[in-house]
This record gives C-alpha cells, structure tokens and sequence, in this order.
C-alpha cells in the first residue's frame, strides 16, 4: 500500500511547539484524510483522528517522528456514519466530503492544549489529528468501487496506511501512546485499540480514551430496533465484517442476526479489550437521546423535538423515558466486567463529547465525579497515580453538568 507524491509542507513555531504539515495523496480509502504532528519539547505525541470525508485522500504528515522518546496519541474526531450510498453520497462535498471543505486550521483545546494549567497532564506532548474519511470508524474494506459514484469503502486501509506510515517515521520508538477519539471516533478507539497497541513496542505503556463513543444497542421509543437496523446497513455497505474485532465475532453465534453487526456495538465486545481503556460518557448522551431513543423516524409528529433541544423542556414523561434509557446504558457498562485497568468517568449530564471542548475538559466550572475533573480523572489513570471509576447519580443531581442546548435553527431536524 504505496502513499503518494508529497504535495506542500507547512512550518510555524508558537512559544517551543513546531508543526510541521505535509501532505500525500493516495487512494486507499473512501475519503479525504488528514493528520499534523505537533512536536514539542517533550517529544511526546497525541494522534488525534478526524472528521468523515468521502472521496479521495490527503494525509497531513511529519517526514519523521522526533526521537525515541515520541508518544502516539490518536483522537477520532466525530463525524457519525453513512449507511448506504445514498447518505455517503450525501457527504460528499461537505466538510464530511471533502478536504476542499474542511477549516485549514483549527483551535486546539481541552485535551488538545498546549498550555499546562489548560491541559495539565498531556500540554506538552506532540499532537496529530487525523481527518476521519469513512464513515465507519475505519472499518470499511470493499474492494469494487462503482465509477458511477467514485466511492471508495476503504476506511480500514485508511487506518492502515496511517499508522504503517507514522510506525516509520518513528511511532515505533514510542514509549507512551493514547488512541482516542470523540463520538464516531469514540467508538473507533474501542474498536481500534487493540490491534493500535499491537503496532507498538511491547514495552511501550499504551491505553485508550473512548469519549462518547459507547454506543449501545436499545429499542428507540417506538419500540424499534432502529439504532440496530441502522448499523447493520453500515456494515454491510462497507463491508466492515472482517475488520471488526475477531475477539468477539468469533464468539457471538447463535442468537444474533449477524455477528458482525452485534460486534459494531461496544456492549458484546468491549469485554475482551486486553488494553487498558478508560470510558468518558454521559448517561443521556445527547447524541444517543436524539438518535437511538428518539430518531424522527420514531417520532413523526415532533412530540420529542423541544426535548431534544434542552432536557429542561422535556415532560415528566419524557424524563422517564430518559432514566429508563440510563437504566440500558448502564446494563450495557456492566459488560465490560470488572478491571483495574478500566477507567470510568460517567456522569448524569446531557452531553456529547466533552474531551475536547475546555470547559468541560478543565476549567473552573468543569462537570465533577468525586470532585474530579475529567482531566484529572483521565491524567491520574494515564500515569497510574490513582484509578478512577466513578458512576453519576441519575438526572438531575449533578449541578456541575454542561447540559447542551441545541439551536433550532442549527437542528431543524430534531
């Protein structure tokens, strides 16, 4: 798998912290894909997954990781998934389509600082974010591609060529690594992570970090398994059965309609995730809320779409309907079974994706388990100082939440 010409490099210096940008072309993939490594004077890295794009692809990357003391942290930006050529097509050229139409720069925040009393634990390390081009969280490999569309279902050696890439450029000399990611990019940091810890030295101290990534298989309030239904076209449009973790599809049998669909959701197969992985997620995942209890397929009249909005404009009934939905949640938690080595940080708020974003990451006000900040909780498991699985009491006792509040002009669809 050969990546192409270099095309433009790009150089600027801020305080003691260089980046350097260099594009490829190549075509291993559904779509356009991006990374830049951020090199500090640590020379620690943070790799960082992108958003959904689906054409050709661009990678961002540095011609060689400096000295072996680099650390790898990846984080899969959101970005959601398409499901049949239709809705990939529907991406095309958008920000989720195209690099033509996505921002040339972004502000780096939370977790993705580089200044200390922001980012206390991970400011100085490098980092690399990765435009995430497939919509599957980088599981797609079909080989055919219809010259009528162009579309390329190849997040899998998308993945692939990414991490073969940085490995020679001196990933390989890693002593510490995060695979992480938000959302879509979540869940791909669980599906990831161990065959990311695989690539690595054995020696080196590597983990995960899902952050609003697990997903959960749940009837929607209709009573249909639309969540389900939807991931099992995903999967079968990308073709998606070979690269999904064989720990579990080589378990569930009898009883599911597909294997493979089943082992899309964290639930059946996060159990058998050997590398150490901490969960940040909020039990009425604002994203879940809108699409898997209460998608506008369920809900033809617009009864849930104030709620959807602002949890405080829901109904009695409503909140109801949400607690039974943590009740689901947190039975899906339950499978990954007990380990030290797991973190949980899972508190009662309506949210989505919250790593990344500094007030939610680490500021004065940021939600608290235990009077904890995520960024501590996650520094503190990261380097081992102390192991942080906390589980919030149900909606509404957490008066530290950041409960979003969507814009109706922004979510007309909700």
């Amino acid at each position: 798998m050969s990546v192409g010409s270099l095309v433009s490099l790009f150089q600027s210096s801020a305080q003691n912290c260089s980046v350097f940008v260099f594009e490829h072309l190549f075509r291993v993939g559904v779509f356009i894909f991006k990374f830049a490594i951020y090199k500090t004077a640590a020379m620690e890295s943070i790799f960082f997954l992108g958003e959904q794009c689906p054409e050709l692809g661009s990678i961002h990357i540095l011609p060689k990781l400096a000295g072996s003391e680099s650390l790898p942290f990846f984080l899969v930006q959101g970005g959601g998934w398409c499901n049949n050529i239709t809705t990939c097509l529907s991406r095309k050229n958008t920000r989720l389509g195209s690099s033509k139409q996505m921002a040339k720069e972004i502000a780096f925040s939370g977790i993705m600082s580089k200044y200390r009393m922001f980012n206390p634990d991970f400011y100085n390390w490098n980092r690399i974010k990765v435009r995430y081009c497939d919509g599957s969280s980088f599981t797609g490999d079909v080989v055919a591609v219809n010259p009528a569309t162009n579309l390329h279902f190849r997040g899998a050696r998308v993945w692939l060529a990414v991490i073969e890439d940085l490995l020679s450029k001196g990933m390989k000399s890693a002593k510490n690594a995060i695979l992480s990611g938000c959302s879509a990019g979540g869940l791909t940091s669980i599906l990831h992570c161990d065959s990311f810890r695989a690539l690595l030295p054995i020696g080196a101290k590597v983990k995960c970090l899902s952050d609003a990534g697990y997903f959960i298989n749940t009837k929607d309030v209709s009573g249909a398994q639309h969540i389900e239904a939807f991931f099992s076209e995903m999967v079968a449009t990308h073709g998606s059965s070979k690269h999904l973790p064989s720990s579990c599809t080589s378990k569930l049998r009898a009883g599911f309609v597909s294997a493979s669909i089943m082992c899309f959701f964290p639930q059946y197969m996060a159990q058998q995730i050997r590398t150490p992985i901490f969960l940040v997620n909020a039990a009425y995942d604002s994203w879940q809320i809108k699409n898997i209890l209460a998608p506008g397929v369920s809900d033809p009249h617009g009864y849930w779409h104030s709620c959807k909005l602002n949890i405080k404009n829901c109904s009695p009934s409503q909140i109801t309907a949400m607690q039974a939905f943590r009740r689901q949640f947190l039975k899906a938690l339950s499978a990954l079974g007990p380990s030290s080595s797991r973190g949980l940080f899972i508190e009662s708020c309506f949210a989505h994706c919250q790593t990344e974003t500094q007030e939610t990451w680490f500021s004065s006000d940021s939600p608290l388990l235990s009077r904890t900040t995520i960024a501590r909780a996650v520094g503190n498991w990261f380097y081992d100082r102390s192991p942080f699985q906390k589980i919030d009491c149900p909606y509404p006792c957490n008066p530290t939440c950041h409960n979003r509040v969507f814009d109706t002009k922004e979510h007309p669809d909700l």
